[in-house]
C-alpha cells in the first residue's frame, strides 16, 4: 500500500518554498532523496492542473529511488527551504513571512511510490493546520524553522512480511531502513511477500494574492514511503481526486485575508481522517 501526503502554502506575493527532505525518527535522509523535489520554487496557482498533485510544469520535479520506512503512528517531518540550495534555518530561509495560509498532508495507495503520478484519486486528508487563535499555519513552520510535523496513521491497514528475504533478493527496490520480518502497508507479491508503498504529500498555500483567482499560491511535492505495522482497523471511506479535491471558489482559496479580518478560515479539501 502506497499513500501521498501533501503540504501546502499559500501567499499574495511570491512565496517560494519547496519541501526538500523528510526527517524520520530524527533521521533526515536529505535533500531529494526519497522527495521529488522541483528545480525551480515556484507555486502552482491553477487548481485544475495535474501539477497540484505532486508538483510539475512549469516545475519539473526530480525522480528518486529511495522508499523511506516509517513506522504507522510514527510522527515524520517534511523539512521546507527557500530554495534547495538553503543551508539555514532562518525565517527568511523558509519562506517569505508575509506569506501566510494553511498546511495540510495528504496519503494515498498507490501500486509504485517511485512511479506513481499522484494524479487521480484515491486522496485522504492526514493533517491540516489552518488559522488557529490568530496564527496562519505557514507561521508556525515558518517559526519552526521549516519543520513541519505529519502523524502517519496508526489504523491503516498493514500487508505482511512472511518470509525474512531482502527485497534485492527479487530484483525490487531496496528499503531505506528496511526491517525484517515486520508488517507492512498493501502491494500483494505473490511470492508469500505483502509490501506497503505510500507518498508522502506536503503541502502549504500562500494566500497573500487570494482575493482574486487564480491568486492563492500552492506548493507541494511528494515523499515516498513504506509503512510498516498498522493495525488495519479503520479504511478510509472518502477520498479526493487531484486535481478535483480544489475548487477556485472554495472559500479556503479565494478570500482576502487582510479586509475584513479573518476570524474563520475554512481549509480546502475533506475532512482530516481520524482513527
Amino acid at each position: 500500500m502506497k499513500l501521498l501526503a501533501p503540504l501546502v502554502a499559500a501567499g499574495a506575493a511570491s512565496a517560494h518554498t519547496i519541501f526538500t527532505s523528510l526527517e524520520v525518527g530524527g533521521v533526515n535522509h536529505g535533500t531529494g532523496n526519497g522527495v521529488r523535489v522541483p528545480s525551480y520554487n515556484g507555486p502552482i496557482e491553477n487548481v485544475l492542473s495535474d501539477s497540484i498533485a505532486c508538483n510539475g510544469n512549469p516545475n519539473p520535479t526530480q525522480s528518486t529511488s529511495k522508499v523511506i520506512t516509517v513506522q504507522a503512528g510514527q510522527d515524520v517531518t517534511a523539512i521546507w527551504r527557500y530554495m534547495l540550495s538553503t543551508t539555514g534555518s532562518a525565517p527568511n530561509d523558509i519562506m517569505d513571512s508575509s506569506h501566510k495560509g494553511p498546511t495540510l498532508a495528504y496519503l494515498k495507495k498507490v501500486n509504485d511510490a517511485t512511479s506513481d503520478s499522484g494524479i487521480g484519486g484515491g486522496w485522504f486528508k492526514i493533517q491540516e493546520d489552518g488559522f488557529t487563535n490568530g496564527v496562519w499555519g505557514t507561521e508556525k513552520v515558518i517559526n519552526g524553522k521549516g519543520r513541519h510535523t505529519i502523524r502517519i496513521p496508526q489504523c491503516i491497514a498493514p500487508g505482511q512480511y512472511l518470509r525474512p528475504l531482502s527485497p534485492a533478493d527479487w530484483g525490487l527496490p531496496v528499503f531505506e531502513n528496511f526491517t525484517s520480518p515486520s508488517t507492512v502497508l498493501g502491494l500483494g507479491l505473490g511470492l508469500g511477500l505483502i509490501w506497503g508503498f505510500l507518498t508522502v504529500r506536503a503541502e502549504m498555500i500562500a494566500l497573500h494574492g487570494a482575493g482574486n483567482y487564480p491568486g492563492a499560491q500552492f506548493y507541494q511535492e511528494c515523499a515516498q514511503i513504506n509503512v510498516v505495522g498498522g493495525t488495519g482497523s479503520k479504511t478510509p471511506s472518502s477520498t479526493v481526486s487531484f486535481p478535483g479535491a480544489y475548487s477556485g471558489s472554495d472559500p479556503g482559496v479565494k478570500l482576502s485575508i487582510y479586509w475584513p479580518p479573518v476570524t474563520n478560515y475554512k481549509v480546502p479539501g475533506p475532512p482530516v481522517f481520524t482513527c
